[in-house]
């Protein structure tokens, strides 16, 4: 099977693209500058950007399955309609082609719930990928513990400069984090299972923490301990430009996901359990092999 991986440079794609060699798949890697990414052996490389509908003529000639890994966060403009177009232009792309099957990382949240811009972005990504010709399958997490994680890198930021720390509510949400490991497993593992084929399924790891708890383990995992003094006035909005005082993760980037930590982000749903099984990796663990 020949396999294309769209966010192949990304924090997951880097860590998929090795694991899909592994399970002898054909592998090739979308990327918007092919001179600045070094492919695992075995790997072929197509130059193309989602944002430009010219240059995905004849990239999914061939290909049989694809990952979508792909966000704007970070990008200059309107990350929500970048969002919009390079969907719109990857479902395009892939009309009239051998593509018979998508997976795509989308973020955990209720759908009820008041999600956050960055939230809804994903959720619109998946309706719209849901158009294809393609069968869909949709995997939700949380924060995604390990080495080059944006949302764990908040995290740890906050767990190592942070002796005292002024913390707003969204400390005490819950969440359920999962290792880069698993997240892993979890892609490859719906591939190979046709049950998932069109279906929405949620993952998470097997610990359910408060945000406030995360920083605290990390903290006492780095040898950093740390005190909290929750303030209910601090809202997740002037929270962010604090986040921006203590942490090196831009802005642009880090105000989106702190908007969406008022969001329970919890799995509810767990069918994904009896169809892919993965030995799943508590937080500390998950911490400890992050930080190595």
């Amino acid at each position: 099977m020949t396999v294309l991986v769209a966010g192949a440079t990304g924090f997951v794609g880097r860590h998929l693209v090795p694991e899909l060699v592994t399970h002898d798949e054909d592998v090739v890697a979308l990327v918007r500058d092919a001179s600045s990414y070094d492919p695992p052996d075995g790997v072929s490389v197509v130059e193309a950007d989602l944002n430009d509908r010219a240059s995905l003529r004849g990239v999914f000639d061939g290909v049989d399955a694809a990952y979508y890994l792909v966000h704007s966060m970070g990008e200059d403009g309107d990350f929500m309609e970048q969002d919009r177009t390079a969907a719109r232009n990857f479902v395009d792309a892939t009309r009239g082609t051998d593509v018979s099957r998508v997976v795509y990382l989308s973020g955990l949240g209720g759908e009820r719930a008041t999600l956050s811009d960055h939230l809804k972005s994903r959720r619109e990504v998946e309706h719209i990928l849901s158009n294809g010709a393609f069968d869909l399958t949709v995997l939700r997490a949380a924060i995604i513990i390990g080495d080059g994680s944006v949302s764990f890198r908040i995290v740890q930021q906050l767990a190592e400069r942070l002796p005292l720390m002024i913390t707003p509510r969204w400390v005490r949400t819950n969440c359920q984090p999962i290792a880069i490991d698993d997240v892993v497993a979890y892609l490859v593992g719906v591939l190979d299972t046709p049950e998932t084929a069109g279906e929405t399924f949620e993952i998470g790891g097997p610990d359910v923490l408060t945000y406030g708890e995360m920083v605290l383990n990390t903290g006492e995992i780095l040898d950093k301990r740390a005190t909290m003094i929750p303030v209910p006035v601090l809202t997740p909005k002037l929270s962010a430009y604090w986040v921006d005082l203590v942490t090196d993760v831009p802005k642009e980037v880090a105000h989106p996901l702190i908007l969406g930590l008022k969001t329970r982000t919890v799995v509810e749903d767990d069918r994904i359990r009896s169809l892919v099984p993965v030995e799943l990796t508590p937080f500390e663990e998950a911490v400890t092999q992050a930080v190595a």
